[in-house]
């Protein structure tokens, strides 16, 4: 198994954006505390979250093409490998359709972490600890806000997850709010 230390490493390798880095890192919590929560192998999960967008910086026209090409030389497991081609569904063609729970699981709340980071950046602290769900789900519904924020993918883990909506958004604020100083938020 590849250890966080050896994905970090290679991720600051291909990855300079202190701003990206950070997604990674938000995803990567969001990831271990769904591991958790299924009671999956939460090093196997936290992993795929952090490498997830390895290629995004140098390759944001195919990523992730380049990315699982990365994963495949430096040999990732194949579960990472398939979870970081299936969060790109729908966006590139040929890539796979989620089809496991730490697919799905990344596939949701990769988008999701993006909405939360905006909510704690209009806050007059700029911090992760003055959001909460109810003012996340205010958000929620003024598409105007954090426009680019694809909310049907993250709504996919009611269906796919059987998380409803309310808790998954819990799960992923207590999560990024755990690593907050990491975060700048």
């Amino acid at each position: 198994m590849i250890s966080r230390e050896d994905a970090l490493t290679l991720l600051h390798s291909k990855m300079q954006s202190v701003n990206l880095r950070k997604h990674c890192y938000a995803v990567e919590a969001v990831m271990r505390s769904l591991a958790l929560y299924f009671k999956e192998d939460e090093n196997l999960w936290s992993i795929a979250g952090l490498i997830h967008d390895i290629d995004y910086e140098m390759f944001p026209e195919t990523h992730p093409i380049e990315g699982i090409k990365i994963l495949k030389e430096e040999k990732f497991p194949v579960e990472i490998i398939d979870a970081v081609a299936a969060h790109a569904w729908g966006y590139y063609e040929g890539l796979p359709k989620p089809k496991n729970k730490m697919e799905w699981s990344l596939y949701s709340c990769d988008e999701l972490t993006g909405l939360i980071v905006a909510c704690a950046l209009v806050r007059p602290d700029k911090k992760l600890k003055s959001v909460d769900v109810a003012s996340i789900q205010k958000k929620w519904g003024q598409k105007s806000f954090a426009a680019g924020v694809n909310r049907s993918q993250i709504e996919n883990c009611e269906k796919e997850l059987g998380i409803p909506l309310p808790e998954f958004i819990e799960i992923s604020l207590k999560a990024m709010q755990g690593i907050s100083k990491e975060l700048g938020l």
